[in-house]
């Protein structure tokens, strides 16, 4: 009822909190950081309801994720109430630009189908709306909040269709590979737009670069557990982040 069971969700919401308070770390940015987690917790308890009132039942599961969804989103409303005190409402834009793609996770919450590739990938570039939104909260520039958002979204659009492909390779022996090049193609295209939007963003690109060859490779070889292909993914994102981050203080 209260804790993910998508593992590799704390990271795709770690990344982009970190991200944009090492870029630029103020109050409201921790408060939004802060409220990314908790949004992030909450959409377990608002999945349990969704898909119950969508197949028009009341459980007494429901009874209790309503309570617990009504205790997180009463903290997401603090939250946000200090990112608005502290930074006024700039930081909305991009909230209200992730809010489709957000919406569109939360369809196929409601149906029980979360675990495809589409609402993975959305429900992925909607949480690292949360680095731009950190960003424009600490003052810094449109072009840098965009470059943040374009930079872990490359990563995130490759690597969740590679991870999928590896881990159907581990139950089945087989996988569409091509799934993941073309993952592969579609991140390096949005790493491109990235620097080009702004330059100081070029270091973090570099690594998705490495990335993305290293996943090239890497879904040719036999698969690896899981477990270890899970912190792989978690050691790659923090070293993105980092990298990025100094790509943006060395100018």
């Amino acid at each position: 009822m209260a804790l993910p069971s998508e593992h590799g969700g704390w990271g795709l919401t770690l990344e982009p909190a970190l991200l944009g308070l090492l870029v630029r770390p103020s109050l409201a940015g921790l408060a939004l950081g802060l409220g990314a987690f908790v949004a992030f917790l909450a959409r377990t308890p608002l999945k349990v309801v969704l898909v119950d009132r969508h197949r028009r039942r009341w459980l007494p599961r429901s009874s209790l994720a309503l309570r617990i969804l009504l205790a997180e989103v009463a903290l997401l409303a603090v939250l946000a109430t200090v990112g608005l005190v502290a930074a006024g409402w700039s930081w909305l834009v991009p909230a209200a630009l992730a809010a489709p793609l957000v919406a569109l996770e939360l369809w196929f919450d409601m149906r029980s189908r979360s675990r495809r590739l589409l609402p993975e990938l959305a429900g992925a570039l909607g949480i690292a709306a949360v680095a731009p939104a950190i960003v424009v909260a600490g003052g810094g520039s449109t072009a840098l909040a965009a470059g943040t958002w374009l930079v872990l979204s490359a990563r995130s659009v490759a690597a969740i269709p590679f991870v999928r492909v590896q881990i159907e390779r581990l139950r089945h022996g087989t996988g569409a590979i091509r799934l993941s090049d073309l993952a592969q193609l579609g991140g390096a295209v949005l790493a491109l737009v990235a620097v080009v939007v702004d330059r100081r963003m070029w270091l973090g690109v570099v690594v998705v670069a490495v990335l993305l060859v290293a996943e090239a490779v890497a879904v040719r070889r036999p698969p690896v557990p899981a477990t270890r292909l899970g912190v792989a993914q978690l050691v790659a994102g923090l070293v993105l982040v980092g990298f990025t981050a100094a790509g943006v203080w060395l100018g």
